[in-house]
């Protein structure tokens, strides 16, 4: 019998608007054949305008306490950031495949809120990974990770993707 890998996707908010939510959805519905996933919202925190440097800070840590939570220690964490590892999605694909491949299960990805993610996430991730210079709307960035992830498990299998 073929264990299937898990993956949980930890993100700071919750999605709002419906076509994002239909995304997330589909994806989640394609991603069942290969992968059992998991999607965590921990709550954010209001930012306001002129929030200082130490009120982002303090602001970070609360929501990295929401984020460790969630952490297992037998989980390979990859945060995405935006000064991450740059790859393309056949590297992706091979990197999730190299994972599966040494014994690993579980699978955590890590999108933080409007500020990023605290540095104790950072130091935690296994792997710091960036999908692009640009910055996404963080509710943008789980249909991005999610539409990623089962382009990677399509190559993996040697099925047909977009190029």
């Amino acid at each position: 019998m073929k264990v299937m890998i898990r993956i949980s996707l930890i993100a700071v908010g919750k999605i709002k608007e419906k076509y994002l939510k239909d995304a997330v959805s589909e994806y989640t519905k394609r991603l069942g054949k290969y992968a059992k996933l998991t999607i965590l919202e921990v709550e954010d925190e209001k930012t306001p305008e002129q929030a200082g440097a130490a009120l982002k800070e303090q602001i970070l840590k609360k929501e990295a306490g929401r984020i460790h939570y969630h952490l297992k220690p037998e989980a390979v964490v990859i945060s995405l950031e935006i000064d991450g590892k740059v790859m393309d999605s056949e590297k992706f694909a091979a990197y999730l495949a190299k994972q599966a491949v040494g014994g690993i299960s579980h699978l955590q990805f890590i999108i933080g809120g409007s500020l990023g993610l605290h540095q104790t996430v950072k130091e935690r991730a296994d792997m710091r990974l960036s999908f692009s210079a640009l910055t996404f709307p963080h509710q943008l960035m789980r249909v991005i990770v999610l539409e990623q992830i089962y382009r990677a498990f399509r190559i993996n299998n040697g099925e047909p993707y977009h190029k």
